[in-house]
């Protein structure tokens, strides 16, 4: 099965430097003409499924770049790692301790593993259910996580110590 991966487009808590997390935030002046960007960008790909984080924000880029042209399946197993009593923080307060998280939960939230088993158990029931079909999925920084281990053949390690770089999409088979 083939899967395309975009991140969302760029949050209100994106552009003030705020790790979202689980806590639901708006799309940016800036995210949403991303979001029609996409739209064109996917313009003449032929995707049959488009599957999206029930977050506001993953789901306004696929409501803004798509419309009704494509059948949208929205998962709450996409969404980003929930950090617990750090979702809205301060991202330069966040993302040093991410390596401390691995295993153990952020405090009344959960751990990069249990992110990325949730993940893993959607795309296995993608797989199931899709196996001929184009997928294109819109998430978070965790959601691609869970793609990059299990299709990517990366550690969660290399995951959180890879420094993240934008790109207009990834493309992953299953």
């Amino acid at each position: 099965m083939k899967v395309y991966f975009v991140t969302h487009s760029t949050s209100k808590d994106n552009e003030v430097g705020l790790a979202s997390g689980w806590k639901d935030i708006q799309l940016s002046q800036l995210g949403i003409q991303q979001a029609r960007e996409l739209g064109d960008r996917f313009e003449n790909i032929d995707v049959d499924l488009i599957c999206c984080s029930d977050l506001v924000r993953a789901v306004e880029t696929v409501r803004i770049a798509f419309g009704k042209r494509i059948r949208v399946s929205i998962d709450k197993r996409l969404r980003e790692i929930n950090y617990g009593d750090f979702n809205g923080k301060p991202a330069e307060i966040v993302s040093p301790m991410n390596n401390k998280w691995i295993k153990e939960p952020f405090p009344n939230g959960e751990s990069y593993e249990q992110a990325i088993a949730r993940i893993h158990d959607f795309c296995r029931e993608l797989k199931t259910n899709h196996v001929e079909n184009v997928i294109l999925i819109v998430g978070h920084r965790a959601t691609k996580f869970g793609l990059d281990t299990l299709a990517g053949n990366k550690t969660l390690e290399e995951c959180l110590s890879t420094p993240h770089k934008w790109q207009p999409y990834w493309e992953y088979e299953l």
